[in-house]
């Protein structure tokens, strides 16, 4: 090669360099130019101290410009729950509780589409969703890259709002998870991701919480690593208190079914220590399970108790006092009910363990004064559709404890129902499940127990 020819070929080789890094350099800066200008309108929208967060929604005539529906939708047409979804892969920041769309559809990182939503399923109740952390779902592609990667899609909810109830942990929280499992992801392995998952929650639940998934819990409050999932569903679907339609469900799952699967939680012929102050009788009598209530200001106590024990073990039951408390394993508490044949408790959260009853066996509710209507929504509904024997005691003025501070002609003794009108108020609710204890009529009881008796024998003696 020629001197002068050697001379070109550097210079050529010169200006390819120099072109290439001219190139890679104005990619790198648009590139950045984009993160600053959105990074800074999230900043703006979120707080100057903010270190990641996600920008404003966008208006409905901008939608147009930016995403299609199918990626990103949201229903919000019902009382009870809103749900929105990303049906394509997402990543998810913990730190700022957002799901980002990877890989969006006509989209621009200076006007992403913007969803939010609360997902607990009380969404009429203002004061009880303003506790419930906003989670948001962003049709702009994450800031960071995925450092944990989930075959499985995600499944998002919150388990505040009147966690420590257990009538609400499972009217809020598992039964609506129960059925949008069942309505979007049917037969499929899903990761929850939980809000306010607290250790002695996920303790009590671990469970059942592993019945719902395999997979670890991703934890919405303390995890600080990027996840990334085929698809993400935000919220839970809930059809009533305490109520599961079949009609709503593609597989047209049942209350039996849900019996079915807190059996496959806390049954499948496990041995159980029991713990509990309380020991199961042997099977020669049908067996009672009186459940008990104690503590200052909590109300709806059972005065003679130790009575109405005495009387059902006359009638022919075996009889276990139940009081559960916070602290009771639940694995132990469906050992002793589901052996059981007949349950009888006043009005309240403890009543919730009737979801571990055997189909067949018996519950009487007993219903203190004014607490008619919210009795039927939250156990005979459920306990009808789980194909237990219902039956109810509701007691007379005589046997409330509001008569020793009302007088008998006053409307909220002598007529509850319209003294409380359509307002279940606070104030309202405090009288009636707070104030009023309840002394039972041990003569017209014993003819309740007798019935119920009779047919707590006919399951045992089919049953066992």
């Amino acid at each position: 090669m020629k001197k002068g020819d050697s001379r070109v070929l550097i210079m050529i080789t010169w200006l390819a360099v120099v072109g290439l890094i001219f190139v890679v350099f104005n990619v790198y800066t648009i590139s950045r130019t984009n993160y600053v200008m959105t990074h800074s309108m999230i900043t703006k929208s979120q707080g100057a101290d903010t270190n990641r967060s996600v920008p404003k929604s966008i208006s409905h005539h901008e939608e147009k410009h930016m995403i299609t529906a199918k990626d990103i939708s949201c229903n919000r047409a019902h009382n009870f729950y809103d749900i929105c979804s990303i049906k394509g892969p997402t990543v998810l920041d913990p730190t700022i509780s957002t799901f980002f769309q990877m890989d969006p559809i006509n989209s621009t990182p200076q006007k992403p589409l913007v969803e939010k939503v609360r997902p607990y399923a009380r969404k009429w109740e203002n004061f009880t969703m303003s506790r419930i952390k906003e989670v948001t779902l962003v049709s702009g592609p994450p800031f960071t890259k995925c450092q944990v990667q989930h075959k499985a899609p995600a499944l998002v909810f919150s388990a505040g709002g009147y966690t420590g109830n257990f009538f609400h942990e499972f009217n809020d929280g598992f039964i609506p998870l129960y059925i949008t499992i069942n309505t979007i992801f049917p037969d499929q392995d899903i990761v929850l991701v939980i809000s306010k998952a607290r250790d002695w929650w996920v303790s009590k639940y671990s469970e059942l919480l592993r019945a719902f998934s395999k997979y670890p819990i991703v934890n919405l409050d303390n995890d600080t690593s990027t996840h990334c999932f085929p698809s993400a569903s935000v919220g839970m679907i809930s059809h009533g208190f305490m109520t599961i339609a079949p009609k709503l469900i593609p597989n047209s799952k049942t209350f039996t079914h849900f019996r079915a699967f807190l059996h496959k939680a806390y049954g499948q012929n496990r041995k159980v220590q029991n713990h509990l102050s309380v020991s199961t009788p042997k099977k020669s009598r049908p067996l009672l399970v009186l459940l008990g209530r104690s503590g200052r200001g909590v109300g709806r106590l059972l005065l003679n108790q130790n009575e109405v024990k005495l009387e059902a073990e006359k009638v022919g039951f075996s009889v276990v006092v139940f009081e559960p408390t916070a602290g009771t394993a639940l694995r132990e508490a469906y050992a002793l009910v589901n052996s059981s044949h007949a349950m009888v408790g006043i009005h309240g959260a403890a009543l919730t363990h009737s979801l571990f009853l055997r189909p067949g066996s018996v519950l009487v509710q007993v219903v203190p004064l004014g607490a008619e209507w919210v009795s039927r929504v939250c156990f005979e509904i459920s306990a009808r559709a789980m194909g237990l024997e219902y039956m109810e005691y509701r007691i007379k003025a005589e046997e409330s404890s509001l008569m020793e501070k009302y007088s008998k002609d006053e409307p909220i003794i002598k007529d509850p129902v319209a003294f409380r009108g359509r307002n279940w108020s606070p104030e309202i609710m405090s009288i009636y499940l707070k104030e009023q204890n309840v002394r039972l009529d041990l003569v017209r009881f014993r003819e309740y127990l007798k019935e119920v008796y009779v047919k707590a024998k006919v399951f045992m003696d089919k049953e066992g």
